[in-house]
C-alpha cells in the first residue's frame, strides 16, 4: 500500500458537543489549531467557545448545518482547514463527504470512501466478511427480496429472527420475529421504517440469538499495511439498542477467546482496505461463539474505556495516521491495565419512556475532591457547562462519566461514587437510573445480555422503598431550609418554629413526589422536629408507613456546594442534597432519593407556599387556557393544557379557590419551572 504523507496544521472537526471538546483537546496538544462549526443553535456552546476559531454553517435543523457538507468544505476552505475529523455521527461514515473532500484537497480523519461504502450495506458487508473469515450469524443477506422468499428464508433459519435494514442503523427498521404468524406484519413495519429512515427498504435477516452480549472489538489501521486491534469493550447494556453503559475489557475472555476475536476483527478491516479507528461488533454467544454483527467506520462514543485500560489516545492515533504516519504502537506492545466503565448521561426522562428533555443546565458540576475520588480514575467528556441550553434539535447525550479502577469491582465501586458527585440541575437525566443500573445485583454478578434492562425492567423501575435516613435527610434539609429563611433576631418575624422559653418545634410531612399527583394520603411520613436552641440537634420522631414510632437525633452541616454531612444518632454520612422546588434530592453512592416535603404545623406555611402557584413541569407550548381570572374552582379542576413532546398535559386546580392571573397565553412557549399562574387558595 502506498504511503500518503498529509501534514497539516489547521483541524476543523465537524461536530458538535462532547466529542467536538475532546478532538479539540487533543489536537491542541500536537501544536494543531482548532476550528469549530456551528448552527444558530449552538452559536454559544461550548465547542464554539473554547475552538480557535468558528464558522457559522446554517439554521438549527442538522440537514441545513452539520448535514450540509458544501458548508463544512467552504468553512475549512475559509479557515485554512487542512483536515477535517467528523466526530461520530452527522458525515462521519458519509461516503460522498469523502469524496468531497479527496476533491477539494482537504484530508479526511478516517477511512477511504471505499471503506465506509463497503461496511454501509450490510448484505454486502456479510458477504465481505465470510471471504475473510470473519464468523457470521446464519442468516440471509441475498438481493432477492421477495416477501415469500424471505419469509421461507426465516422459516429455515428457525424463529425467533431478527430482521434488519440492509442499509440501516441505529436500531430503525428493527424487529424480532417470534414466529411465522407474525412475520409479514413486521416485515412490512421493517420497510416502511428503513424507507423513511434510508431510502432504501431491503432487508437482511439473521438468527436471533436469546441471550447474547454485545461485545466488540476496537481496531487501528494505517496506510503502510498494519493493523492492531486493541482489545474489546462489553456493550450488552442497551435500551432500543441503543448502548447505554460501557466497560472494558469485557468480563469473562480468556485470553484465547480475546485473540481470536481481535485477529478476526483484524482481518474484516483489512478486507476492506481500512484506514484509521474502527470498531469491529459481534454478539457473543453464552457458548463462547462469536458471530460478526457490523462494523462501524468510525471513532465510536465508548471509546475512553479503551483508552483507559490501554493508556493510549485513539483521536491522537487517528490524527498520526491520517497524517501518514505508521501506528504508534505494534501489536506485543499493547497491554491491558485494569478496568473502565462509561456511563452516558442523557438529557431524558427514563420514567416517561426516556422522553428526550430541553431545558437550561442551571448547574453542572463533579465534585471529585467531595467525592474522595482522585482526577485519574474519574473523566467526565462534556460538550456542557452550567448555563448552556439544551435544546430539542440534535441528540440528547450530554456527557460521558468514565472511570477506571485496578479491577471490575474496583472501577463498579468508583462510578457508583462518580455517580453520585455528578450535580446536574435544571434539565431532567437518566442520572439516576444510570445509579440503578450501576448498583442492580444482576449487573454487578455479571448477567450481561443485550435485553438486561428489558428484563429487569420490574427492579430497575420499581417503586422506590424509602428508608429511615432517607426520611430524617430530607426531613433536616427541609428543617434547615426553614431556619436558613429567618433573617430577623425578632421573635415575632421567625418562622422556624421558635417559642419563647420552650423548644421548637416543627412538623414535615414526607412523600414520594409521586404521591402528591396521585393524592396519596397512605404514602405520607410525618416527621416532628424539636429542638432547644439553634445551636442544639433537632430530635426527630417519625410517623406512618415502615418508619412509624422511630426516634432520632440528628444534626445537618452544610459543606462545599450542595455537599452536606447528616449525622443521625451519631452516625455521620456526606451527601450531595439540593431542593427542587418543594422536592428535595438527595444522591449518594446507593442511587438518588427524592422526597415531597412541606410544613404542616397548625398554620399550614408549606402548603400556602406550594399551592400559591403552578410550574411547567417540562419544556412546551401553551395549548389552551381553560378558566377566567378570578373565577371559582374546585380542588382538581383543569385549569390549562400543555403540550411537549407530542403530549398534553392538563394542569389542575391544586385546592379549592381561584387563579388570580395567567402568566403566559395559548400559542406561547414556556421552560420547565416557569411559573404558569398564581392560584389563591381558600383559607
Amino acid at each position: 500500500m502506498t504511503t500518503q504523507v498529509n501534514k497539516f496544521d489547521t483541524l476543523l472537526i465537524a461536530n458538535r458537543g462532547e466529542i467536538a471538546c475532546r478532538v479539540m483537546r487533543t489536537a491542541r496538544r500536537l501544536g494543531l489549531k482548532t476550528v469549530a462549526v456551528y448552527s444558530d443553535a449552538d452559536a454559544t456552546a461550548r465547542h464554539v467557545r473554547e475552538a480557535d476559531e468558528a464558522v457559522r454553517l446554517g439554521p438549527a435543523s442538522a440537514r441545513e448545518s452539520y448535514l450540509n457538507v458544501d458548508a463544512v468544505i467552504e468553512a475549512a476552505k475559509r479557515t485554512g482547514s487542512g483536515a477535517i475529523h467528523p466526530g461520530y455521527g452527522f458525515l462521519s461514515e458519509n461516503g460522498a463527504f469523502v469524496n468531497a473532500l479527496d476533491q477539494a484537497g482537504i484530508t479526511f480523519v478516517g477511512p477511504p470512501a471505499s471503506a465506509i461504502a463497503a461496511m454501509g450495506d450490510k448484505s454486502s458487508a456479510k458477504a465481505r466478511m465470510h471471504n475473510a473469515g470473519v464468523p457470521l450469524v446464519p442468516g440471509y443477506h441475498g438481493d432477492d427480496q421477495d416477501d415469500a422468499l424471505l419469509r421461507a428464508e426465516a422459516d429455515k433459519i428457525g424463529y425467533p429472527v431478527m430482521l434488519k435494514a440492509s442499509a440501516g442503523g441505529g436500531g430503525k427498521g428493527m424487529r424480532v420475529v417470534e414466529s411465522g404468524d407474525g412475520f409479514q406484519a413486521a416485515l412490512d413495519g421493517c420497510r416502511r421504517e428503513s424507507k423513511a429512515a434510508f431510502g432504501d427498504d431491503r432487508m437482511l435477516i439473521e438468527k436471533y440469538l436469546v441471550q447474547p452480549r454485545h461485545v466488540e472489538v476496537q481496531v487501528f489501521c494505517d496506510t503502510h499495511g498494519n493493523g492492531v486491534y486493541l482489545f474489546e469493550r462489553d456493550c450488552s447494556v442497551q435500551r432500543r439498542h441503543q448502548k447505554v453503559l460501557e466497560e472494558a475489557p469485557a468480563p469473562g475472555m480468556t485470553p484465547e477467546l480475546r485473540r481470536e476475536m481481535g485477529e478476526a476483527a483484524v482481518r474484516a478491516a483489512q478486507e476492506i482496505h481500512y484506514v484509521g479507528a474502527g470498531t469491529v461488533e459481534f454478539l457473543l454467544d453464552a457458548d463462547g461463539s462469536f458471530y460478526f454483527m457490523e462494523m462501524n467506520t468510525r471513532l465510536q462514543v465508548e471509546h475512553p474505556v479503551t483508552e483507559m485500560i490501554t493508556g493510549q489516545d485513539l483521536v491522537e492515533w487517528q490524527l498520526r495516521v491520517a497524517m501518514g504516519e505508521r501506528l504508534p504502537l505494534n501489536q506485543d506492545e499493547l497491554t491491558i491495565t485494569g478496568h473502565s466503565f462509561e456511563a452516558r448521561l442523557y438529557a431524558e426522562d427514563p420514567e416517561q419512556d426516556f422522553l428526550p428533555a430541553t431545558g437550561r443546565l442551571e448547574r453542572f458540576a463533579l465534585d471529585l475532591a467531595g467525592a474522595g475520588l482522585a482526577p485519574d480514575q474519574v473523566r467526565l467528556d462534556s460538550g456542557v457547562e452550567s448555563g448552556d441550553v439544551v435544546s430539542m434539535h440534535y441528540d440528547p447525550m450530554l456527557a460521558k462519566l468514565i472511570v477506571h479502577g485496578a479491577d471490575r469491582d474496583a472501577a463498579l465501586a468508583t462510578l457508583n461514587r462518580a455517580l453520585a458527585a455528578l450535580d446536574v440541575q435544571g434539565v431532567v437525566t437518566n442520572r439516576a437510573f444510570l445509579q440503578r443500573l450501576a448498583t442492580h445485583p444482576g449487573f454487578k454478578n455479571l448477567e450481561l445480555d443485550t435485553r438486561f434492562i428489558e428484563r429487569n425492567e420490574a427492579t430497575l423501575f420499581a417503586p422506590k422503598a424509602y428508608r429511615l435516613e432517607e426520611y430524617a435527610s430530607a426531613a433536616l434539609i427541609g428543617l434547615g431550609q426553614l431556619a436558613r429563611e429567618c433573617e430577623s433576631d425578632s421573635p415575632w418575624d421567625r418562622h422556624d418554629g421558635f417559642r419563647l422559653n420552650a423548644p421548637h418545634t416543627i412538623r414535615i410531612a414526607l412523600c414520594d413526589p409521586a404521591s402528591v399527583q396521585a393524592d396519596d394520603s397512605d404514602a405520607v411520613v410525618v416527621v416532628e422536629g424539636t429542638r432547644e436552641s439553634d445551636a442544639d440537634p433537632w430530635n426527630l420522631t417519625l410517623t406512618g408507613g415502615s418508619v412509624d414510632g422511630a426516634t432520632l437525633t440528628a444534626r445537618l452541616q452544610q459543606l462545599d456546594g450542595d455537599a452536606v454531612a447528616v449525622t443521625l444518632n451519631g452516625h455521620r454520612r456526606r451527601l450531595q442534597a439540593r431542593r427542587d422546588g418543594h422536592v428535595v434530592v438527595l444522591s449518594d453512592p446507593a442511587g438518588e432519593t427524592r422526597l415531597f416535603w412541606r410544613r404542616i404545623d397548625a398554620i399550614d406555611h408549606g402548603h400556602h407556599e406550594a399551592e400559591s402557584t403552578l410550574t411547567a413541569p417540562m419544556h412546551g407550548t401553551v395549548v389552551t387556557l381553560l378558566v377566567e381570572p378570578e373565577q371559582r374552582v374546585e380542588k382538581g379542576m383543569p385549569l390549562m393544557v400543555m403540550e411537549a413532546m407530542k403530549m398534553e398535559h392538563t394542569m389542575t386546580a391544586p385546592a379549592d379557590g381561584y387563579v388570580e392571573c395567567f402568566h403566559f397565553n395559548a400559542g406561547d412557549t414556556v421552560g420547565q419551572g416557569d411559573v404558569l399562574l398564581d392560584f389563591a387558595a381558600d383559607a
